[in-house]
C-alpha cells in the first residue's frame, strides 16, 4: 500500500463483469411518475429484464420490450413502421407523457438509426420520445442512468436572462414553458434565488432531506433532473449551477457544462455524514452563503453510529469494482476507522470526481491510514491473487465473485444493493454501516443495540 501523500492511480485490461446498462429501467420509471421505456433489443435484453426486475411483472410496471427479431437485423423490415406500432400501442394503453427508448447492443451493432426515427414518430403521435443508448457497452451497469439524464438534459426548458425596468432597477426572469397553455410565462428570479438544480435519480424521500439540509442553509433547490413528472423538468442554461449526487453521472455533468452552458459545482458526493457535509459546504461556498451547524449535525450521526463502527474499526476491506460508487464508500469507511487496500473501479473520470478523490486523500491522512491502490479496469484473476495475499476481512464485490471467494473464506456483500440502498444524506449513513457490517456481524454474532436497517425499496 501507498503512503497517504498521494493516491496511486493504475489500469489494468480486465472484463467488465457488470450487469447491463439497461438494468436502469428498474428505477428510472418508478422515479419519472409518467413515463414509459421501451428496451430495443434481442431475446436476451428481454430474459435479462424478466429475471432482474421479475418481481414487479404482475403489477403492470411502466416498461416493455420491443423484441428485435431476424427481419430487423437483416433490415428486411421497416424499423420506423414497427416502432410507431408499438407506440401507439403503448400511447393508447398507457397514455404516458414521455416515452424513452432504450437502444441496446444489437441497435448498435446494426446501427439502427432511432435518433432519426423518434423525431418524426413524437410529431405524428405527440409524445415526446427520448432516445437514450443504454447498452452493455459502457463499463458498468450505473452508466444507463447516466445516459438517460444527459438524454433528458436536452428536452430541460431554457433559462435565459432578460432585463425589464421595475422600480428603476433591472432584474432577472427565468422564461419557463406553461404547459397548459402552450405559452410563455415570466417568472421573477424570487422564486429561483439559488439558481440549483441537482442531477441523479434518487428515491423522494432521499431527495427531500437533501433539500431540506440547503434549505436550511438559505439555498433552496430550484430543480432536479430527473424530476418526478415529465413536464416539471428544470429550467438549464447560463447562471444555472449544477451539483450530482452519484459519482457515475460524469457523462450527465458534461453535457449540462457544454450543451446547457450550466456552472458545474465540483463536491464531494453526499454519501456518509462527511460526504454530506462537504457537499453542503461546497455548494453553500458557491453562493456566497456560510454553513452552519454542520459539524454538530456530523458529530451527532457518528455519535449515533457508534455501535456499528465499533465493529469495522480496524478492519480492512477490498472494493473488486461494480457500480462506480466504490470511492465514495472506500472514502466513508476509511472516515469509519477501515483500512482499504484496493478500490477496483470499472471506469474513472478524474475531473468529475476530483473533488472526491481530494476528500479521500484527505481523510486517509486525517484517520492516519494509507492510501488505497485505486486500479482502473481490474484484472478479477490478479485481485482474487491479491486478495489471497492481502486477506482482507470484507471484500465488496459484484455477485458473480461473491460464492467463489466465500468458498475462500473472505466475507463478501454484494455491491449491487449500495446501488437500491438509500445511502444519501447524514440520516442514511446507518443504512451503509448496515450494509458492510452484515457479513462481519453474521460471523460474530453481535447484533446493535439501536434500529436496524430500514426496508430497502427501489426507488419510488
Amino acid at each position: 500500500m501507498k503512503t497517504s501523500e498521494t493516491l496511486a492511480f493504475e489500469c489494468e485490461t480486465g472484463n467488465y463483469h457488470t450487469f447491463c446498462p439497461i438494468s436502469c429501467v428498474a428505477w428510472l420509471y418508478q422515479k419519472i411518475e409518467d413515463s414509459f421505456f421501451l428496451v430495443v433489443g434481442t431475446k436476451t435484453c428481454g430474459y435479462f429484464l424478466q429475471n432482474a426486475l421479475g418481481v414487479t411483472i404482475f403489477a403492470e410496471p411502466r416498461y416493455a420490450m420491443a423484441e428485435l427479431e431476424e427481419g430487423d437485423i437483416s433490415a428486411k423490415l421497416n424499423d420506423q413502421v414497427e416502432l410507431e406500432r408499438i407506440c401507439l400501442q403503448i400511447k393508447n394503453d398507457r397514455n404516458p407523457s414521455v416515452i424513452f427508448w432504450i437502444g441496446t447492443c444489437t441497435t448498435e451493432i446494426i446501427k439502427m438509426d432511432l435518433e432519426g426515427i423518434a423525431p418524426i414518430l413524437e410529431k405524428r403521435l405527440g409524445i415526446p420520445i427520448v432516445v437514450a443508448r443504454a447498452n452493455g457497452l459502457d463499463y458498468a451497469f450505473t452508466q444507463g442512468e447516466d445516459t438517460v439524464l444527459a438524454a433528458m438534459a436536452h428536452r430541460c426548458p431554457e433559462y435565459k436572462h432578460y432585463t425589464g425596468k421595475d422600480s428603476g432597477e433591472f432584474e432577472r426572469v427565468a422564461l419557463i414553458n406553461n404547459s397548459s397553455n402552450n405559452k410563455y410565462l415570466f417568472q421573477k428570479e424570487e422564486s429561483l434565488k439559488s439558481n440549483l438544480v441537482l442531477f441523479g435519480s434518487l428515491p423522494s424521500s432521499v431527495a427531500s432531506q437533501l433539500n431540506l439540509e440547503l434549505k436550511r442553509q438559505s439555498v433552496p433547490v430550484s430543480g432536479w433532473l430527473p424530476s418526478q413528472r415529465y413536464n416539471e423538468l428544470p429550467n438549464l442554461g447560463e447562471g444555472i449551477f449544477v451539483c450530482g449526487v452519484n459519482p457515475f453521472l460524469s457523462r450527465t455533468a458534461t453535457t449540462l457544462m457544454r450543451r446547457r452552458k450550466c456552472q458545474l459545482v465540483g463536491a464531494p458526493f453526499p454519501i456518509g455524514p462527511d460526504g454530506t457535509r462537504a457537499w453542503i459546504e461546497k455548494i453553500c461556498s458557491v453562493f456566497n452563503k456560510k454553513a452552519e451547524g454542520l459539524e454538530e449535525r456530523e458529530n451527532q450521526i457518528w455519535n449515533k453510529n457508534k455501535d456499528y463502527i465499533q465493529i469495522i474499526r480496524d478492519k480492512s476491506v477490498f472494493f473488486m469494482g461494480d457500480n462506480l460508487l466504490e470511492i465514495s464508500i472506500a472514502r466513508f469507511l476509511i472516515r469509519c476507522g477501515m483500512t482499504v487496500y484496493e478500490i477496483g473501479i470499472p471506469y474513472m473520470d478524474r475531473r468529475y470526481q476530483s473533488a472526491e478523490l481530494s476528500f479521500l486523500q484527505d481523510t486517509c491522512e486525517k484517520m492516519k491510514k494509507p492510501s488505497p491502490r485505486i486500479v482502473e479496469k481490474p484484472d478479477n484473476y490478479s485481485q482474487v491473487q491479491r486478495m489471497h495475499e492481502l486477506k482482507p476481512d470484507l471484500a465488496i464485490t459484484g455477485m458473480a465473485h461473491a460464492n467463489p471467494l466465500e468458498a475462500r473464506n473472505i466475507d463478501t456483500k454484494w455491491s449491487v444493493e449500495f446501488t437500491f440502498a438509500q445511502i444519501h444524506g447524514f440520516s442514511n449513513a446507518r443504512d451503509i454501516l448496515e450494509l458492510v457490517t452484515r457479513p462481519l456481524r453474521r460471523k460474530s454474532g453481535f447484533t446493535p443495540n439501536s434500529r436496524s436497517l430500514s426496508k430497502q425499496t427501489l426507488l419510488n
